[in-house]
């Protein structure tokens, strides 16, 4: 359980020794002897009422005078006294004194139950979020980067014309006669392997493989220190497939013979 401060022993303490010194005030004035009414009594009630008010708050000794009258009406009612009198004089204090409100000490209207560690209650983990929705975030961007290629494009084409060759002739068949760059992989797999090995078994196997590699390496990291199996398997295939491009592109002449470009020259065109 948490340890009650200091300070607030001390107050509770002192409220508790101005209770007990009311109540014994009001046991004191609660039984008056049938002398009471004298000046003698008169003069010890206001001196017990100024000594009480340093101490208790002023709505208790209201509250504690009406008692008192009420208690004395009531008394002098059964003893057969002026009880006209004292009836009205109790009334009219009774309703001069303000009504009871639940306060404490000094006035508060607060209860202190016990003081609690703002630690003990509140339990706040902010955990970093490094996922973001795709929309806006990632097509928003892919959007403005087509419109930034889309523009350059269409600067550039105005000012150089493309690469284009002659017209195709059916006489005269260019030597040699390359695919596309991107199509050059596949052309030099068709002069070592037989066209079904070539053309559809190896890319085919290479495609499986990068299908399967989210598969068998499960982890969730980013980190390429991490995914050591899929970064080995795309590093293997993209090289595989580059330098099978450079043969092609550079290292064939006529005929699609190996030649050395430092030799015979390039026989490569866009």
């Amino acid at each position: 359980m948490t340890e009650i401060p200091e300070h607030l022993r001390k107050r509770a303490e002192e409220a508790r020794k101005k209770a007990a010194a009311k109540k014994a005030e009001a046991a004191g004035d609660a039984a008056p002897s049938p002398d009471a009414g004298g000046a003698g009594g008169a003069g010890d009630g206001e001196q017990g009422a100024s000594a009480a008010s340093s101490r208790i708050p002023a709505h208790l000794l209201e509250r504690s005078k009406a008692a008192k009258a009420r208690k004395a009406g009531g008394q002098e009612a059964d003893a057969g006294g002026t009880g006209g009198v004292a009836p009205a004089a109790a009334a009219a204090v009774a309703t001069a004194a303000p009504p009871p409100t639940a306060t404490g000490p000094q006035g508060h209207t607060q209860r202190l139950l016990t003081v609690v560690k703002a630690g003990s209650i509140q339990d706040v983990k902010a955990t970093p979020q490094d996922k973001v929705h795709v929309w806006p975030h990632l097509l928003s961007a892919e959007f403005v980067a087509a419109l930034f290629i889309t523009a350059f494009t269409l600067i550039f084409s105005i000012f150089y014309n493309a690469p284009l060759l002659e017209l195709a002739d059916i006489n005269k068949t260019p030597n040699p006669s390359k695919a596309p760059w991107y199509f050059l992989g596949l052309q030099e797999l068709l002069t070592m392997f037989h066209p079904m090995v070539a053309g559809v078994t190896i890319p085919g196997m290479g495609i499986f493989l990068l299908i399967l590699a989210p598969y068998i390496d499960r982890n969730p990291s980013n980190k390429p220190e991490d995914r050591k199996f899929a970064i080995a398997v795309f590093t293997v295939q993209l090289m595989f497939w580059a330098v099978l491009v450079i043969i092609g592109s550079f290292f064939r002449g006529p005929g699609f013979n190996f030649v050395a470009p430092w030799d015979a020259g390039l026989f490569f065109e866009l």
